[in-house]
């Protein structure tokens, strides 16, 4: 692992500390409580039944290991006390060095669980102590605790592992009789669907697992921030984790540059010190070391005295852990990423005392998704439907501490849920970013199709479980719209906003209403004669009661529109609810006046359509609904929009005229039932179950 001291730099491994927010430390507990609970009462049942746990969840199969093919050889699955005569969960404590990797591609677990070892707060959340195969009541089941998109979860796996040859096949401890580090693998297999799902991946994916924590990402090959080094040293302050790698070679597994680093590994790294000296561990279960400057044989040592050297706690073992400068670090390594901790991580209780000089992030989080043909808009490369992502405010309130320019800083993660789950079902991870706009303070109306708003950051769009970007911004409001960057792709993310003092945050969201559109212009002359057509089509079939009925109805309009639009005509179930709508005694039946109000919105309704069927074919998608709806004066919020699109939209997303219609008729009867119906004090109507049902029958 990699040292400096530039002071040697920052900590792979290292957690933010400060006080969590009361309702995400009691969330957390309250999640843990119920874990342990579980578990007490399952090591119960096991106990009283004398039954070595077998977990169902996760069995001892092939599938279990590999999704995608067989084993390439015979693996058995065994527990700890037929591999070994006396195992243990832990030997002397965890440590770094424990940790060894096996035959599968996880060398970013193995990071990560080497930093994590070095945190023992952290490290007794993820591995609670209070299990080992010596107890009395074993049963063969072991727990870990992870976080996954804002809930920490108990994982619980039974102890029988890979093995072959009486040897384990994955992730082991140096130590043959230890088994923490290889259940563990286990049950984070297990979380994500198998051992195979665990090929390839970043150090961060597995250190927010672990923290709750979020991750920012350096890429050291181009120009490195000049604050870099600060920003490491703070870092460190909030014992953030850090890691750090160099792209692998795709021919060769681990590759050894001459220079003694290894390629494609994972490593954590750890700021030390007041000295130009840095130092950096190597991939776990690797004991190749730094050969330059600083490193376990330089001479650069022999300026330091024996005292300055124990005071350090100096090693030159063949441990994988060294230092080297700064500038050399930055010059060596293409990758460093740093996982700030957040109030998902530890609270005060197990942080100890407070210490103003570790403080921890302040979080804001929101789950939302993007919904095919609803709200996946894809990215700026599509505006027309770009603005209908979801959209998050964020106030930036107070300017960074000791920063002289009055600018806060934010950092911004943007992570796709279960993706890497679904690799078995053949589903990979989205390309995925974000935009962020400067907006008009009290503004909370989302941005629409005709907002002309400057362009201020964006996150590179990538396909990671999560993209994230540190941001310094003029205190004031903001808009940030996560989106895929293709359209219509489907997932469900979480976003989080870390700052360094309470901010404020909400979805940008329609408040649902109805405001009374009238049409821009006059009738034009062809309109006219059409309606004075209408009125004598209206008293020929309406006959002595001068009232007509859907049937009668859905004539006169079906004449009058298809000598516009190329389709069907309307359906008797659209001209019912047409009147529904103006039916105020429920007679089933129009009388003139009504028609003549209902033709008014039908001519409404028809004139914006036309304004987004651009194309003529008498149909629009399910994203220009949208705007015809607030054009006819609808506004909805999403959760109702997504709810009108699965009602009204084809499997395609397309929206005919007569669906269209539909929609808006139903709209416009439903406002104007809840406006006359009584309301409490809070503006709700109050309806009694009768009034109710014949409401949703007969609209």
């Amino acid at each position: 692992m990699p040292h400096f001291n530039r002071n040697p730099p920052a900590t792979a491994a290292a957690a933010s500390r400060g006080p969590a927010t009361s309702r995400a430390a009691s969330k957390k507990s309250a999640e843990i409580s119920s874990g342990d609970e579980k578990f007490r009462a399952l090591k119960k049942e096991l106990s009283s039944k004398k039954q070595l746990y077998e977990d169902p969840d996760f069995p001892a199969q092939p599938k279990s290991i590999f999704y995608s093919r067989q084993p390439p050889r015979p693996f058995e699955w065994k527990r700890p006390h037929e591999l070994c005569d006396n195992p243990r969960f832990f030997v002397g404590g965890a440590s770094r060095f424990d940790v060894r990797q096996g035959e599968l591609g996880d060398c970013w677990l193995l990071a990560a669980v080497a930093s994590l070892s070095m945190h023992p707060q952290l490290f007794d959340l993820v591995v609670p102590q209070d299990q080992d195969f010596t107890d009395a009541d074993y049963c063969g089941v072991v727990r870990f605790r992870f976080w996954q998109f804002g809930e920490w979860t108990d994982v619980l796996v039974d102890d029988r592992l890979p093995t072959y040859n009486n040897r384990l096949v994955f992730m082991h401890s140096t130590d043959s009789n230890e088994f923490w580090s290889a259940l563990l693998e286990k049950a984070y297999a297990k979380m994500m669907g198998s051992y195979e799902a665990l090929k390839g991946g970043s150090a961060s994916e597995a250190m927010e697992d672990f923290t709750g924590g979020i991750t920012e990402f350096y890429d050291l090959r181009q120009n490195t921030p000049p604050s870099l080094f600060q920003t490491m040293v703070k870092a460190n302050k909030r014992s953030s984790l850090m890691g750090c790698s160099i792209e692998a070679d795709p021919n060769q597994i681990e590759a050894q540059l001459s220079n003694g680093l290894i390629m494609g590994g994972g490593e954590p790294a750890r700021q030390e010190g007041r000295r130009p000296v840095a130092a950096h561990p190597q991939p776990v279960g690797n004991e190749a070391e730094w050969k330059g400057a600083w490193g376990d044989s330089s001479p650069e040592w022999s300026i330091l005295s024996e005292d300055e050297k124990k005071k350090m706690g100096l090693s030159f073992d063949d441990d994988g852990e060294f230092w080297m400068s700064f500038q050399d670090f930055c010059s060596n390594f293409q990758k460093l990423e740093i996982c700030h901790l957040g109030p998902d991580s530890l609270n005060e209780e197990q942080l100890g005392a407070p210490d103003k000089n570790k403080r921890r992030w302040e979080a804001l989080t929101h789950n939302s998704a993007w919904r095919k043909r609803v709200s996946a808009g894809g990215c700026r490369n599509y505006l027309d439907t770009f603005w209908t992502n979801p959209q998050f405010r964020v106030k930036v309130i107070d300017p960074d501490e000791d920063d002289d320019e009055n600018k806060g800083s934010i950092i911004v993660g943007l992570m796709q849920k279960n993706m890497r789950k679904k690799r078995s079902e053949g589903l990979d991870l989205h390309t995925i970013g974000y935009a962020i706009y400067r907006i008009k303070d009290g503004d909370d109306r989302p941005l629409d199709l005709n907002a002309r708003l400057a362009w201020r950051r964006r996150r590179r769009f990538i396909n990671l479980r999560e993209v994230c970007g540190r941001h310094k911004l003029d205190p004031g409001t903001y808009v940030i719209v996560p989106s895929t960057f293709e359209p219509n792709q489907e997932a469900e993310f979480l976003l989080r906003i870390y700052s360094e003092t309470k901010n404020e945050s909400g979805e940008m969201d329609e408040v649902t209403t109805v405001e009374e559109v009238q049409p821009d212009r006059e009738p034009t002359a062809q309109e006219k004669a059409q309606e004075k057509a209408l009125k004598e089509a209206f008293q020929k079939i309406a006959g002595e009661d001068m009232e007509v009925d859907a049937y009668e109805l859905r004539d006169i309009v079906n004449t009058a529109f298809q000598k516009e639009f190329k389709f069907d005509g309307f359906s008797v179930e659209t001209c019912r609810s047409m009147v529904a709508l103006m039916d105020v005694d429920q007679s089933g039946k129009l009388g003139f006046d009504e028609f003549k109000t209902l033709w008014n919105d039908l001519r409404l309704w028809k004139t914006v359509f036309k304004k987004y069927d651009s194309d003529k074919s008498g149909n629009f998608n399910s994203y220009e609904l949208r705007q015809a709806l607030n054009a006819v004066g609808f506004r909805v919020n999403n959760k109702i929009f997504s709810c009108l699109v699965m009602r009204y939209a084809t499997r395609e997303g397309i929206i005919e005229f007569d669906d269209y219609v539909l929609c808006c008729v139903r709209l416009k009867t439903v406002f104007e039932t809840f406006k006359a119906q009584p309301k409490d004090g809070q503006g709700k109507a109050t309806f009694s179950q009768e009034e109710f049902l014949q409401t949703i029958i007969y609209v």
